[in-house]
């Protein structure tokens, strides 16, 4: 969540910003900062208050030393009389405090400088793109025909044993499914990451952590006996490793890496954008990590973003990058780049991961911070993206690559696949 000093001063930038990522209630910012003014007034009431008492406590026992009975009775009476005015007070600094909390979380992450205006997808601006769309062969088919061909999943038992966007691998489906995320976690950790292996489940302070509550709670799946909430992303997981604890300078940065499957309501999607493997409620994905020194995020942002085009490279799938505009962006993120990957048989460009830098939105709600070698500790920085989710990836795998004579696999899959074709 944004940090109240900021927004008081910075209040023309931060509406500026808010409304580069077209946030309607704008009437939020005032209200921060009226709470804020009530909530220091209290304070200053209570602490005054309360340093009264604390001064005529420590008369009393003087008085009664010096057998001054009667007058230390008279003074403990008006120490009765402060704390039973100092309760309300305490009650309305409670109330409003939490009040501003509550209003604070409301407001979205502030845009970075550089994220271009547009409020819809096709207002993204594309940064580069690369590899080559094949051509593919008269009688190419989608994804959806080919898993069915080769026996690679079953959408159909997955809907029976589940229900819809439950798909259900098997043979060498569930085989390269297993390969690539080998492959993806084995890439991470050439580079320099760390594996985790967390949690599917998290509670109430973790969503909250990462900003998936209260802004996202009707996308997530809850299990409401625990009140648990199963992932929608490893990022909820792994980057609450680090809630509530002070790092060291030299600790950063930290790298983190971890498999999981992720789990996502996607309420009200339907049609045809959402067949097969387009669009699903369980998936598996590769996660990336990263917290760093508030300084060098950005420096952190460009390498994990070469780090993802180079995983797609490695592929030889046809991508492109694209720095989301204002509107596009969601509520926790600073900027993020989205990379596509082209699917041939269905001329169409799939997302395939998100790289984005929360700067300290996410880490002002988790209290991750850093003491610098003043000894004064502020918040650390935190980034995240897929490398990668695997279902489009999937999809495009299949699609590009098949011929009349089966599907070729790409060469850096082929030993964790075991063969070199479908």
């Amino acid at each position: 969540m944004l940090q109240v000093p900021f927004i008081r001063q910075n209040k023309e930038l931060v509406l500026e910003r808010l409304t580069l990522k077209h946030f309607k209630d704008l009437g939020l910012v005032d209200e921060v900062l009226a709470l804020d003014d009530q909530r220091k007034k209290l304070t200053l009431e209570y602490d005054d208050t309360q340093a009264q008492i604390n001064s005529l406590s420590k008369e009393i026992g003087k008085l009664m030393g010096q057998g001054k009975k009667e007058e230390g009775e008279e003074m403990r009476a008006k120490v009765n009389s402060l704390k039973e005015q100092l309760a309300p007070v305490n009650e309305a600094l409670n109330a409003t405090e939490k009040q501003l909390h509550d209003t604070l979380v409301k407001l979205p992450n502030l845009p970075a400088a550089i994220v271009p205006p547009g409020k819809t997808p096709e207002e993204n601006v594309e940064v580069r793109r690369g590899g080559v769309i094949p051509e593919l062969h008269a009688g190419a088919v989608p994804h959806w025909d080919l898993a069915k061909k080769y026996e690679l999943i079953d959408f159909e038992l997955g809907n029976k044993i589940t229900g819809s966007g439950f798909p259900l691998y098997k043979n060498k489906g569930a085989r390269l499914q297993r390969a690539m995320i080998q492959y993806f976690l084995d890439y991470n950790i050439n580079a320099g990451y760390t594996e985790y292996a967390p949690p599917y489940l998290v509670n109430e302070t973790s969503a909250f952590g990462t900003g998936q509550l209260p802004d996202k709670e009707g996308q997530m799946y809850h299990a409401t006996e625990d009140n648990y909430f199963l992932i929608p992303t490893a990022e909820v997981p792994v980057t609450n490793i680090y809630r509530d604890e002070i790092l060291k300078d030299t600790d950063l940065p930290i790298r983190m890496t971890a498999y999981t499957p992720c789990f996502r309501r996607e309420a009200g999607s339907y049609g045809k954008d959402v067949r097969g493997l387009n669009r699903v409620h369980q998936f598996d994905k590769v996660e990336l990590v990263q917290l760093t020194h508030p300084d060098k995020s950005y420096e952190a942002l460009d390498e994990m973003v070469a780090h993802v085009e180079s995983l797609l490279q490695s592929l030889q799938l046809p991508y492109r990058i694209l720095r989301l505009c204002g509107g596009d962006m969601s509520f926790t993120s600073a900027i993020t780049y989205d990379f596509e990957v082209y699917s041939t048989a269905q001329q169409k460009w799939l997302e395939v991961s998100s790289v984005s830098n929360f700067e300290s939105y996410q880490t002002n709600r988790m209290k991750i911070r850093f003491r610098e070698t003043n000894g004064k500790p502020q918040l650390v920085h935190s980034l995240n993206g897929s490398s990668l989710a695997l279902p489009r990836i999937m999809a495009c795998l299949l699609e590009n690559n098949q011929t009349p004579e089966g599907i070729h696999i790409p060469a850096v899959l082929q030993a964790y696949f075991g063969a070199g074709k479908i």
